[in-house]
């Protein structure tokens, strides 16, 4: 029997539902280089459009990036009004490699706050490939995991006191179906850029069984070849859940 290549992605079925990832890095590796920062954001769009392209032809089911956190909004205004004409210009350049590729857009965070003109890209996109069966690309925009949480049991509190939802009815089910998106499964791979060992809010709530790749590379030069390495750590460890 052939062996497999090294630089292959493991067998389908060994593969995760669901990846997660924390494109961290981008403005570090702008100025390692004597670059603006602004140059690592848009290297960064272009590791989207790889690693996007690379999960719907391996028929992964979702991928999750952290796009701009709700700790973001600190950056300087001159960056963050960089990066929402880039994440514009993103939905409106990879519409087509969306759609192409059988891929369903959503997003998921505080996203009344990013405007009215990145609303309506997202909103956009968002319909046009509402119907796609493929791998679901989830944006986590204006996105603080602690938010989520607070959020959901906001919702919760409310139901509650208009007497549709008891008390002692509020239970982890409940509360994981009151998050941004319920129908998502939890995280099977989270992955995290930049060379930073922490989770930084991202999807507090959903990655408690996830098995977490920290690559020492910036979200830049994080390309297919470093997605199937991750892939392969991925398969290779034995999850049990707490069990034995």
């Amino acid at each position: 029997m052939a062996k497999t290549p090294a630089s292959d992605p493991p067998a389908r079925d060994k593969l995760p539902r669901h990846v997660a990832i924390i494109m961290d890095g981008n403005g570090r590796w702008a100025q390692a280089r004597g670059l603006p920062r602004v140059k690592g954001h848009e290297e960064g769009a272009r590791s989207v459009r790889e690693i996007t392209e690379e999960c719907a032809a391996l028929g992964i089911g979702r991928l999750t990036l952290f796009a701009f956190s709700s700790e973001n909004w600190k950056r300087p205004k001159a960056e963050i009004d960089f990066l929402m004409k880039l994440l514009r210009r993103y939905m409106v350049n990879e519409r087509p490699t969306i759609l192409a590729n059988n891929i369903r857009f959503t997003a998921i965070g505080r996203l009344e706050a990013l405007g009215e003109a990145v609303l309506a890209e997202l909103a956009k996109t968002k319909e046009l490939s509402r119907r796609n069966t493929g791998t679901v690309l989830c944006l986590a925009l204006n996105y603080g995991g602690r938010q989520e949480i607070v959020d959901a049991a906001r919702r919760l509190a409310r139901e509650a006191a208009a007497g549709t939802r008891a008390w002692d009815a509020v239970d982890e089910a409940a509360l994981d179906a009151a998050m941004y998106d319920p129908e998502a499964p939890a995280p099977d791979l989270l992955i995290r850029t930049g060379g930073d060992h922490r989770i930084s809010n991202f999807l507090l709530w959903h990655i408690a069984y996830a098995e977490l790749w920290l690559p020492e590379i910036a979200w830049p030069d994080f390309k297919r070849a470093q997605l199937h390495e991750a892939l392969r750590a991925f398969a290779a460890r034995e999850r049990r859940f707490g069990g034995l």
